[in-house]
């Protein structure tokens, strides 16, 4: 693993006072053991850590579970000195002797030493058991949080998805070419509230006008049942246009379906469980 690898986006988490940092490697986690250290009372350091035998002996059983290329001579060098008085070795040797993945020292803006989420909890528990147990609770709750947040930008992107194929059934069959660029949008936004009559009972503008206070617009206070019928709306919608299903009587079937799509959505378990973040 090179450490030239770029962090796509910096997490903090929140332990016993003390934020330590989380940040994307390959796909892996990896946490800040140069954070972690500051919650250790007295004067140490992470190459303190490093040169313990355990702590050697650790390092190299997950490299062998985890990294097929790690350096299994250079590690039994290593091991044998590993608990000596005189020996010492910084997080930058043992990546470059071991061809190790687990620890990474960087540099830059995020710089310093940042262990894979299971060296990390090991580390935790140098620092002290109790910091193990939190730091390990916390980053649960960060990953739950993140399950919640990829579920709901699904939900998200799904009715982006269908959005543009209700545009372009519009586009092919209720646009002249000869219409100006404001007389397009203009339709687009009335087939737009087609569907949030159909499904909110109400016109954007209406919703606007009536909840001045309120971020975005209706579409995003929706809840998850109201984004999987909005969905299956907007595919009906684009059918429905493509057959030259005048707008009043599409409006009037879209009501009912949504009608019996929300009674059965909003009694589906596993929508309740996608509102709640489970």
């Amino acid at each position: 693993m090179s450490n030239s690898n770029k962090q796509k986006k910096v997490k903090i988490l929140s332990v016993l006072d003390t934020e330590i940092r989380v940040v994307p490697i390959d796909k892996e986690d990896y946490i800040s053991l140069t954070d972690m250290i500051k919650a250790k009372d007295g004067d140490f350091f992470i190459s303190d850590w490093l040169r313990n035998r355990n702590t050697v002996e650790f390092l190299g059983i997950w490299e062998s579970v985890h990294n097929p290329n790690f350096n299994y001579g250079e590690f039994d060098t290593i091991k044998s000195q590993a608990g000596l008085n005189s020996y010492r070795i910084s997080v930058k040797e043992w990546v470059k002797k071991t061809n190790a993945i687990g620890l990474i020292a960087k540099a830059g803006r995020y710089g310093g030493t940042y262990a894979h989420r299971d060296l990390a909890f090991e580390f935790g528990m140098w620092i002290s058991p109790k910091f193990k147990i939190y730091l390990i609770k916390e980053f649960q709750r960060l990953k739950e949080s993140e399950e919640a947040q990829l579920g709901w930008d699904i939900k998200r992107n799904l009715t982006k998805i269908n959005y543009r194929i209700h545009t372009d059934a519009i586009k092919a069959k209720l646009i002249p070419p000869e219409l100006t660029g404001n007389q397009i949008s203009l339709v687009y936004a009335s087939e737009a509230d087609v569907l949030n009559m159909a499904l909110f009972g109400v016109t954007a503008k209406h919703w606007r006008e009536a909840n001045p206070g309120e971020k975005g617009n209706i579409r995003d206070q929706a809840n998850a049942s109201q984004l999987v019928c909005l969905a299956n709306l907007e595919n009906l919608n684009a059918l429905f246009i493509k057959e030259g299903m005048k707008q009043p009587d599409r409006l009037s079937k879209l009501n009912r379906i949504a009608i019996e799509q929300m009674k059965l959505l909003t009694n589906d378990n596993r929508i309740k469980k996608m509102e709640r973040g489970e």
